[in-house]
């Protein structure tokens, strides 16, 4: 249906794309995949008017076209749905589906017209919601889907979907992949863009790899494995992806947090320990506990019961303000609504904890704020000028400036919350080595993530939480996919993994 060859763009002195080349065939979903700055994002920019190339074709049904706007893109047939939401969020959500598209009649908008006309569609996505309330009202997952249901509306030929579901959770993912499914059942082509290896490899019928501004590998999903685009995309293989262990600093005390029988939220009587060193993973199906018990530990969710030690000596902080001065940092899942103020400077964004935790001047120093930004711009490798607005940069760096605020208190205790959700393999890799760093440093780290293959390859222990109780430890031998992903659907431990009586009398 549509194919570009040596598409070429270039800003500044940075090259985006470097003779791009991609051809998709009608009726197919086709995976772009790619690190950060592998030109991706800016092939699908070009294609939908919002980037103009500096050379190179773009053909439709073998016809050279161009497009030199997005109504062009429109008219052509293109759609595309952003990562980042563009509603209008105290309008209507019938308002935000119609935009500049309003029905009319006899010289008035017609609200009828308009609700028969989304009805359907918002039946199929699962969105039932109330259409006149302001869209600011809904999650950010149901903000989404009115993303999606806004150009579905416009009947595309081609639909590009960059980072669909990275607001979405399980559920709302799976409901997505089936309208996606019969979307190309009726014939609607798409491109899809994800970091998210395993979903694409459920949805696409064909892949092609990015890297450096060009396609390095197209082939049917049929004939690919994970392990193969990640070698494409990084030139590296899988197990390069995590670093090996660093020798602990001898110059810094061990010190450990004592979990006792801690209840609150989902939670349910946790007790564990974990020592400075070590990465402790948390595995858990969503709504487990995992995020309560995060919280608890950061002042943001008070507790029913039980007792915890920090390494200061003492128990639980009473608001995330104290857990900050007391050297406690929490990494949230979600960093577009909990990390991050979009609207705001690498500089502003990296001053916000430093500052709020009152360590060292309590003052807002512009001198030091851009000492900090050039700091962690430096050593996190940060893609951006300190005065960037954090909106403005990919979803890796966004993840890096969310982690350099907290290195600037200096954290002896750190809650990772799945902090590699939505970035790519490229900066996924350099924040396992940031990780392995900040427990080499003498770092308590608890780590909770989505992904196994992240807890298995970066975890010295991972301890799985099954319906707020914690089911079971493994570590060694046991700690592989089949026996974690037991413990994290069953909350028991398979058979074959289990010791027998005796052995766990001597062990304890």
């Amino acid at each position: 249906m549509i194919s570009v060859r040596n598409l070429a763009k270039r800003y500044g002195g940075v090259v985006a794309l470097d003779s791009m080349s991609l051809s998709v065939e009608r009726g197919t979903i086709h995976a772009v995949v790619g690190e950060n700055g592998a030109g991706k994002s800016t092939l699908m920019k070009v294609l939908a008017g919002v980037v103009k190339p500096d050379g190179g074709v773009v053909e439709l049904d073998g016809t050279p076209v161009v497009i030199d706007g997005p109504n062009a893109a429109r008219q052509l047939g293109i759609g595309m749905v952003y990562q980042e939401l563009s509603l209008f969020p105290e309008r209507s959500v019938l308002a935000n589906l119609f935009v500049n598209r309003e029905p009319v009649r006899r010289g008035l908008i017609s609200k009828r017209e308009m609700e028969a006309a989304c009805s359907d569609l918002l039946d199929r996505l699962g969105l039932n919601v109330d259409v006149d309330a302001p869209v600011s009202r809904l999650s950010i997952g149901e903000q989404q889907l009115v993303e999606l249901a806004r150009v579905l509306l416009e009947r595309p030929q081609l639909l590009i979907l960059d980072e669909p579901n990275s607001a979405l959770n399980s559920r709302e993912t799976e409901r997505l992949f089936a309208v996606l499914r019969g979307l190309r059942t009726s014939g609607i082509t798409m491109l899809y863009v994800s970091h998210r290896l395993e979903e694409v490899f459920a949805i696409c019928d064909r892949v092609t790899i990015t890297r450096n501004g060009r396609d390095v590998l197209t082939r049917d999903r049929s004939g690919l494995t994970i392990a193969e685009v990640i070698e494409g995309m990084i030139g590296q293989q899988r197990d390069a992806l995590f670093p090996p262990a660093l020798p602990p600093r001898s110059d810094v005390a061990p010190t450990e947090i004592v979990v006792s029988n801690l209840a609150g939220g989902r939670l349910d009587k946790a007790s564990f320990t974990a020592r400075s060193g070590e990465i402790v993973g948390f595995a858990g199906l969503e709504g487990s506990g995992v995020s309560d018990l995060f919280d608890m530990l950061f002042g943001m969710r008070k507790a029913r019961g039980g007792e915890v030690r920090f390494p200061d000596g003492r128990g639980m902080p009473r608001s995330a303000t104290e857990a900050a001065r007391r050297r406690v940092c929490l990494v949230p899942s979600d960093r577009r609504r909990d990390g991050l103020m979009l609207d705001k400077s690498i500089l502003f964004n990296l001053s916000n904890v430093v500052v709020g935790a009152r360590h060292g001047s309590p003052w807002y120093l512009a001198r030091a704020a851009l000492d900090r930004a050039r700091r962690q711009i430096e050593v996190l490798r940060i893609r951006g000028a300190p005065l960037a607005l954090a909106n403005s940069l990919s979803g890796g760096n966004q993840q890096k400036i969310v982690i350099g605020k907290w290195l600037e208190i200096d954290p002896q205790v750190f809650l990772l919350d799945d902090p590699t959700r939505g970035v790519d393999v490229g900066a996924k890799r350099e924040i396992y080595g940031l990780i392995r760093r900040m427990s080499a440093g003498g770092g308590i780290v608890l780590f909770s993530s989505t992904e196994l293959p992240e807890l298995i390859g970066l975890c010295d222990r991972i301890l799985v939480v099954y319906q707020g109780r914690i089911a079971g430890e493994v570590s060694g031998s046991q700690m592989n996919e089949h026996t974690v992903l037991h413990l994290t659907n069953t909350g028991e431990m398979p058979q074959a993994d289990r010791r027998p009586q005796a052995n766990q009398e001597t062990v304890a």
